[in-house]
């Protein structure tokens, strides 16, 4: 067995490591572990064309052998496990291993093993994608190269090795990370930990919103001695978690002016006070993404990032795929792919963010969410009619049907058309959730990149 109690003493040559999940960090772990001389055997229980084109990669090109579409006895037969994040704690297999007494990390854990550059480690509920891409363009500069990786699909393992094999003096690590990837942590440590709000989400993994916020301040509990936290001082479950742990911290807030970025009227004020840019300004809009904004300046801020640079990337930012996203205008309908809101609070970030009538289609596979959450965002907003479809299509029909006119449809494409038909000129028809995809695709982006398809179609009408 591999004694990963000690960071510094791990050893892979000639060890036996077994990589569970063939998802695209677990193929980047396998390729690290393998460079590192370990003998790799990776096993994912899903045989899919993904799964099985991953396997014959790992194979051909690396020598690694893998088996798909079940589970046998020799994955125990390990001195380490490295577990993909889709696969929970809770799973039988890993139940098994911890029994078995194999050292168990996860993918963002096995990674961190093998670098030496400082970590921005960036988690929240909502708006960790956008401030993750915020910050990569604000740590562009002379002396510092932020390189994105993590939860929004692109593998720390990855991006690890291409540092072993291209070092770089002055890069940093963005890291998006998610609840499920703490789950297993060990030595992962942050220079930063960037909170951006803590809501109820992925209740169906984490058996408790006490679990869930335990997972996340894992981030704040490994920091590095002399390492920062960065937090949203808005949201009230973050400002209770947090004072409990005995770190550094620094708030940011958009209602503050005690903070290093602040508003006064409609200015953004830097550190220095000066006046840097008028809201109206930004291409992105909404109180969310000002929050977003605010998060990546104040770290980018603390590394020595110019006032100008900042200023810069705010003004240009122009936002994230999938998330409030506009893809066509069909008779003066907007059609909105925020396919990245799979929970409630960014249902609600997202139907607040418009002023004209929505067609809001929600639905997918729900997590564990409680839809009646939504009703006074709803009664107070401009959503005039639901579209509901999927897994999660009937119960969010039950106990959202008496708000607005409802609707429930069976698919995506169902829901998109029967949006088209109900939409008038002045409309917008918003994609937004509220549910994961995996009950129709394997995840948002999928979703979402299906969406726009549907949406072109309808143009051609």
């Amino acid at each position: 067995m591999i004694d990963i109690k000690i960071r510094e003493n791990i050893n892979l040559r000639d060890k036996r490591v077994t990589v569970i999940g063939l998802g695209i960090s677990g193929v980047e772990a396998a390729k690290l572990a393998n460079y590192h001389g370990a003998r790799v055997f990776a096993s994912d229980l899903n045989s899919n064309e993904m799964v099985n084109a991953h396997a014959m990669d790992l194979m051909h090109t690396y020598h690694i052998a893998s088996e798909t579409g079940l589970q046998s006895e020799k994955v125990y037969d390990s001195d380490l496990w490295v577990l993909s994040p889709g696969v929970s704690k809770d799973n039988e297999i890993v139940l098994k291993a911890i029994e078995k007494g194999i050292p168990i990390v996860g993918e963002i854990e096995f990674a961190s093993w093998f670098t030496e550059s400082p970590i921005i480690a960036i988690t929240g509920s909502n708006g960790k994608t956008t401030t993750s891409y915020i910050l990569s363009e604000m740590c562009q500069a002379e002396n510092i190269n932020g390189v994105m990786a993590g939860n929004m699909g692109l593998p720390f393992s990855e991006r690890v090795l291409n540092e072993i094999l291209n070092p770089d003096e002055n890069r940093i690590y963005i890291l998006e990370v998610s609840s499920f990837q703490m789950e297993f942590t060990k030595h992962f440590s942050p220079a930063f930990s960037i909170y951006t709000n803590i809501s109820p989400d992925h209740l169906d993994r984490h058996n408790s919103m006490k679990e869930y916020i335990d997972m996340k301040l894992r981030l704040a509990n490994n920091l590095k001695k002399d390492g920062s936290i960065i937090f949203n001082d808005d949201d009230s479950i973050l400002q209770k978690a947090l004072s409990k742990i005995n770190k550094k911290t620094k708030a940011f807030s958009i209602t503050r002016k005690d903070v290093l970025f602040y508003l006064d009227n409609e200015k953004i004020v830097g550190p220095s006070k000066k006046s840097l840019l008028d809201i109206n300004e930004l291409r992105i809009q909404g109180k969310h993404n000002i929050a977003n904004l605010f998060a990546a300046a104040t770290c980018s801020h603390l590394i020595g990032i110019t006032e100008e640079q900042i200023s810069n990337v705010m003004k240009d930012f122009k936002g994230v795929e999938h998330r409030l996203e506009h893809v066509e205008f069909i008779n003066n309908v907007e059609y909105i792919n925020d396919s990245k809101a799979t929970n409630i609070q960014s249902v609600i970030v997202a139907i607040e963010s418009y002023r004209k009538p929505i067609v809001l289609i929600l639905g997918g596979y729900n997590k564990g969410a409680d839809f009646r959450l939504l009703l006074p965002h709803i009664k107070s907003s401009h959503v005039r009619d639901i579209i509901s479809y999927g897994d999660a299509g009937g119960q969010i029909n039950t106990e959202l049907g008496d708000a607005v006119r409802s609707v429930q449809v069976t698919n995506l494409s169902s829901a998109v058309k029967k949006a088209h038909s109900l939409a008038a000129p002045g409309d917008i028809v918003l994609l937004s959730p509220g549910c994961a995809s995996y009950d129709e695709f394997e995840n948002f982006e999928v979703r979402g990149v299906f969406f726009k398809s549907i949406v072109k179609e309808l143009v051609k009408l």
